[in-house]
Formats: C-alpha cells, sequence, structure tokens
C-alpha cells in the first residue's frame, strides 16, 4: 500500500491527496496515517507547500465524511429501530439500544464529532449518528472540520519533521490502528454471541 500512496501523491500531486483522504473515509482500510505523513514527507523534499498539503487533506477527510452523515440522516432513527428490531442480534443493538445511543449524542454529539475524527476506525462511522441525530450540518462541519485538521496537521508535521525516516509514522501509527480495528471485531463478534434482546 505504501508504494501505491507514494506514487498517487508524487503523481497527482494535491489532487492525489484530495482523492485519497475522500477514499480513506470512503474506504477505511486506506489509512490517514499512511497517506499524510507521505504527503509530508513531499513536503519536506519541497514537492508541496505544507499549508496547502493540510487544507487538501482536511478538505478531503471532510468530504468523505459528508456522505456517511447524509447515509445517516436518510436512513433515519425509527427505520434503524425497525431495523433493529428485526436484526438486532447481527447489529448488536435492540430499538431501546439506539434510543438511549440518540439521546447520549444529542447532549455529547459534538465533542464525539470532534474527537472521533482522531481515532482510527471511529472516524468514519461517527458521521452515520450525527445523520441519524439530526445534528445541523453547520455544527457537524464545524467540529468535523477542527478535528479532521488538527489529525491531518499532525500527520502531515509528523511526515515533514522525520522526512527521509517518515515510514516511521506508520511504523508507530499503523499497528495501533489495526489494534483499533481488532479490538472493535472482537467487542462486535463477543456481542453478538451473548446478545439478549431487552
Amino acid at each position: 500500500m505504501f508504494d501505491w500512496v507514494v506514487t498517487t501523491i508524487d503523481s497527482w500531486g494535491y489532487l492525489g491527496v484530495l482523492l485519497l483522504m475522500v477514499a480513506e473515509n470512503v474506504f477505511p482500510p486506506i489509512p490517514s496515517e499512511v497517506i499524510m505523513p507521505l504527503a509530508g514527507f513531499l513536503v519536506g523534499s519541497g514537492k508541496m507547500s505544507l499549508t496547502l498539503t493540510v487544507l487538501i487533506g482536511t478538505l478531503g477527510s471532510v468530504l468523505g465524511t459528508l456522505m456517511w452523515y447524509y447515509v445517516g440522516m436518510w436512513f433515519g432513527t425509527e427505520r434503524l429501530k425497525r431495523f433493529a428490531a428485526r436484526y438486532g442480534r447481527w447489529l448488536t443493538v435492540s430499538p431501546g439500544d439506539i434510543d438511549a445511543a440518540h439521546d447520549w449524542f444529542q447532549r455529547h454529539g459534538a465533542m464525539a464529532v470532534f474527537f472521533g475524527r482522531m481515532i482510527p476506525a471511529i472516524r468514519t462511522l461517527i458521521s452515520v449518528p450525527a445523520g441519524l441525530a439530526r445534528m445541523p450540518l453547520w455544527k457537524f462541519l464545524a467540529y468535523t472540520v477542527a478535528g479532521s485538521a488538527i489529525w491531518t496537521g499532525l500527520l502531515t508535521f509528523a511526515g515533514l519533521i522525520l522526512h527521509e525516516n517518515y515510514a516511521r509514522v506508520a511504523d508507530y501509527v499503523d499497528p495501533l490502528s489495526k489494534l483499533v480495528v481488532i479490538t472493535v471485531v472482537v467487542i462486535y463478534l463477543y456481542r453478538v454471541i451473548t446478545w439478549k434482546p431487552h
């Protein structure tokens, strides 16, 4: 994946960063922990601007999350509750869980969106409950842009600082991303096995 990401960014420049970051949110196996440090490496090589790279990376991230926000909004809470009543075991949620999650998101949604943008695997999924809860678009965008800009900036700067040793960023962050994904999968399987409707 490293070589493909490097080739895409090196060949397409800012457009490559934009498309990869959109794809990262639509298809999570392409991690920003690989994309943005590599872009930072190219910044260090003088091929790209630091400010523009962070802006383009953030824009790509935000565009990708908007799709999931609208999916959540289109699906709606009531439809999800009906779906949960029918397929609760596989969703590992009941209609009551959805009501509780909706109430929680109404109280803490802004911070969940902001910090969720910096957590592997969660950053894509957090847009769905925002849409389900009908979080105002301006508010969703404000916290998404803020969280995405911080995360994108940190990863780009790390790649810039390490320059030729940019692979070290992925050496540390990529295993952490995989650990988070594995943990999510294990928790899901446990919940499927032990699920009881309530």
